[in-house]
C-alpha cells in the first residue's frame, strides 16, 4: 500500500512572496496560502509542511543564509520524503549550487525553485513553479538537490539566470535542463564525489574580475591589493586574455606564487577553459592560473566558499577546485567534441 510523500516548502523570501509597497515589490505576502491553493487546486488535496525562514531580498543572500537552509534540511531529513525551497531568482542558482555541495548524498529530493512574477499578479509564474517543484519532489526520481524553473529541471550545480524578463529565466549551459516527465524515465542522479561531514559556511574574500578591452595591470593590482583568498577571472572564449598587457601576467603570478588561486573562467555562456588551445592564453598558463573547466560562475564561486570553509591545506586548494563535488564539471571522454552538450542522464553514467 503506498503512502503520499510528505513534503515540506521552505521559504526564504525572494519575488514569489513579493507584494507592491511604497518603494517597489518587497517580502509580505502570504506564502503558505498561496502555496496551499496552488496545491488544492481542480479538486486536488496534496499536505504540505511549510517552514518560513524571515524573508529577505535574494539579492542580500550570504552563506549565513545558505548554511541556515542546509541546517534546517539536515535537521528535518527524516521527517519529510523530499523538500521545496521557494527562493528569490536573482541569487536562486548560487544557493542550490552551495547547498549541493554541502549536501551531496542527502538522499531526499531538494528542489529549488522561484518565480518572475509574484503570487496574485496578472501572469504569475509562481503557481505552475510551485506545482512542478512539488510534482518532483514528490516523484523521488529526483534525488539530490535541483532546480525547477517554467517546466525544465537542472542540476543544482548546473543552472545560470539568464533573464529577468521571460518566464524562463535559468539554462542549464552545459547538460541538458529535462522535464519532471523525462525524469521517470530516467532518474536524475549524479555520482560525483561528494565531500563527508562538511563544515559550515563562513564568508570569505573571493574577488569576481571581468576582462575588458583595454583594463589595464594597474587596476588589476588595486582589485587584487591586499590579496584575496581567490580570484575568479572572467576571460574571453576558451580562456583567452590580455596577454599583451604589461604587466599583467606578473599581477597575476604574484598572486599564485604567494598563495591566492587564480581561478579562469569564461564570460561566454556555454564554453569549457583550455589554457593551452589559443597562444592568447598562454600567460595566465605561465602566471600559475587554473582552469575552471565548464564550471558556471555561480557553481564555482560556491564552491570556493564552500572550499576555503573546510579544514583543508591552502597548497591543496587548486586540486579540490578542479575535483567534482556534485556534477558541476561535465567529465571529457576521448569520443565526445570539446563542449558537447549531454543529458542529466549520461553525465550521471560517466
Amino acid at each position: 500500500m503506498s503512502t503520499t510523500p510528505k513534503i515540506q516548502f521552505i521559504y526564504t523570501g525572494g519575488t514569489i512572496g513579493m507584494i507592491a509597497g511604497p518603494n517597489g515589490f518587497d517580502c509580505g505576502g502570504n506564502v503558505e496560502a498561496e502555496v496551499a491553493a496552488t496545491l488544492n487546486r481542480n479538486g486536488r488535496h496534496s499536505e504540505f509542511g511549510f517552514a518560513d525562514f524571515e524573508p529577505v531580498d535574494s539579492s542580500n543572500i550570504t552563506p549565513a543564509h545558505w548554511q541556515q537552509i542546509i541546517d534546517h534540511l539536515q535537521a528535518r531529513r527524516d521527517e519529510f520524503d523530499g523538500f521545496v525551497v521557494l527562493h528569490g531568482t536573482n541569487t536562486l542558482a548560487h544557493s542550490a549550487a552551495a547547498v549541493s555541495y554541502a549536501l551531496e548524498g542527502f538522499g531526499k529530493p531538494v528542489v529549488f525553485t522561484g518565480s518572475q512574477i509574484p503570487f496574485g499578479i496578472p501572469g504569475t509564474d509562481a503557481p505552475g513553479n510551485v506545482r512542478g517543484a512539488f510534482d518532483v519532489a514528490s516523484s523521488g526520481l529526483a534525488t539530490g538537490v535541483t532546480l525547477f524553473f517554467d517546466g525544465d529541471l537542472m542540476s543544482g550545480v548546473r543552472a545560470s539566470k539568464v533573464s529577468t524578463i521571460d518566464r524562463h529565466g535559468f539554462i542549464s549551459p552545459h547538460v541538458r535542463a529535462v522535464t519532471p516527465d523525462a525524469v521517470r524515465e530516467e532518474p536524475f542522479r549524479t555520482n560525483a564525489r561528494g565531500w563527508g561531514s562538511p563544515r559550515p559556511y563562513s564568508r570569505h574574500d573571493v574577488a569576481v574580475i571581468t576582462a575588458a578591452p583595454g583594463m589595464s595591470a594597474e587596476r588589476f593590482r588595486a582589485m587584487t591589493t591586499p590579496a584575496p583568498d581567490a580570484v575568479i577571472y572572467r576571460a574571453y572564449g576558451a580562456g583567452e586574455g590580455p596577454g599583451d598587457e604589461p604587466g599583467l601576467e606578473g599581477a597575476i603570478r604574484n598572486l599564485t606564487e604567494n598563495g591566492t588561486p587564480v581561478v579562469v573562467m569564461s564570460q561566454c555562456v556555454q564554453a569549457r577553459i583550455d589554457l593551452a588551445k589559443y597562444a592568447a592564453a598562454g600567460f595566465l598558463n605561465r602566471a600559475g592560473a587554473l582552469g575552471a573547466a565548464d564550471m558556471t560562475l555561480e557553481a564555482l564561486y560556491t564552491k570556493i566558499l564552500f572550499l576555503l570553509s573546510q579544514d583543508i591545506d591552502r597548497a591543496d586548494l587548486g586540486k579540490w577546485i578542479l575535483t567534482d563535488l556534485a556534477g558541476e564539471i561535465t567529465p571529457t571522454a576521448p569520443h565526445e567534441p570539446e563542449g558537447q552538450l549531454i543529458s542529466a542522464g549520461n553525465a550521471a553514467a560517466q
